[in-house]
């Protein structure tokens, strides 16, 4: 029989800082004490720019050329645009809704702006950045993308209109997501209407966490206001969601990546050895040329 996975935490936004002049995020880890480096592995960064209201401008606001290796980052759009560009020639834009999962591997230069169409209109903008650690094997892979529209997702409908399971990485009552992942993970939107509730199952050893996007829940019956964080311990399988108003929740949940961590700037490798490597090839071209 399941057991009930319990909640280790609840963890209010803390202070915002920006990146680049375009996203003002609240970094829930590795920067909090209580999650660190590891202990949402293998998902290591985690940043929330929460939702804001930008004025209209003529010059995009965003970050300039950085460069990654050694990870993934997987941004997730709520509200606004995200164009980028990196210096294999790549480019696109993140439309409301849609997901973006950019495999760095063995290193790109990159940057990211909001959209020109947007940033002339201004409103509200709210993303989510998460940085996946890719086990020691793969981290010298070949750099890729995958561009997972809202469509492209994998959509569990809840009994009762009572909302929606998208399913962007992993699965859902059988429901596929459309993201190849390096290890074992779910991540889903999970858009509940006002009183529905859904239950979610995942392996005990999972580390297993959820953000409250949109709206209130109750998680397992305790009270979670939007923008914060549920950690959860690894000492069950179970827990069930429901909306106390209409609400979004992004959940994560993954097998931890039992390797050591050497993270410097955009760099995530196993040894500080690799990220002085990492920083001669950026130094010697090897990331490629992007222009600001």
């Amino acid at each position: 029989m399941e057991k009930i996975k319990s909640i280790e935490a609840i963890i209010p936004p803390p202070a915002p800082h920006m990146v680049g002049n375009g996203f003002r995020v609240h970094n829930f880890f590795p920067g909090h004490p209580l999650i660190g480096k590891k202990r949402m592995s293998p998902f290591f960064l985690l940043d929330y720019n929460a939702r804001i209201d930008f004025s209209p401008s003529e010059e995009p606001r965003g970050v300039g050329v950085h460069p990654h290796r050694g990870f993934e980052t997987v941004t997730l759009s709520y509200h606004g645009k995200v164009a980028h560009h990196d210096s294999a020639g790549n480019s696109g834009v993140i439309g409301e809704g849609d997901v973006q999962w950019m495999t760095a591997g063995s290193g790109l230069l990159h940057k990211e702006y909001h959209e020109t169409g947007y940033s002339r209109k201004g409103g509200p903008f709210q993303m989510v950045q998460l940085w996946v650690n890719l086990p020691a094997k793969y981290k010298m892979t070949a750099p890729q993308y995958q561009e997972i529209t809202r469509n492209k997702m994998g959509k569990y409908q809840l009994p009762a209109d009572g909302g929606t399971i998208e399913v962007i990485a992993g699965s859902y009552e059988e429901v596929q997501g459309p993201a190849s992942t390096f290890s074992p993970m779910q991540v889903y939107n999970a858009r509940l209407e006002k009183g529905a509730s859904a239950n979610f199952s995942f392996p005990q050893f999972f580390n297993t966490g959820l953000l409250v996007i949109e709206g209130s829940i109750t998680v397992n019956g305790e009270n979670v206001g939007t923008d914060h964080f549920v950690l959860f311990k690894n000492d069950g399988e179970i827990f069930t969601l429901e909306a106390s108003d209409t609400a979004t929740i992004l959940i994560l949940s993954g097998a931890p990546i039992d390797e050591p961590i050497a993270a410097y700037g955009p760099f995530l490798m196993n040894t500080w050895e690799e990220v002085e490597q990492a920083m001669k090839d950026m130094n010697a071209g090897k990331f490629g040329v992007l222009q600001e």
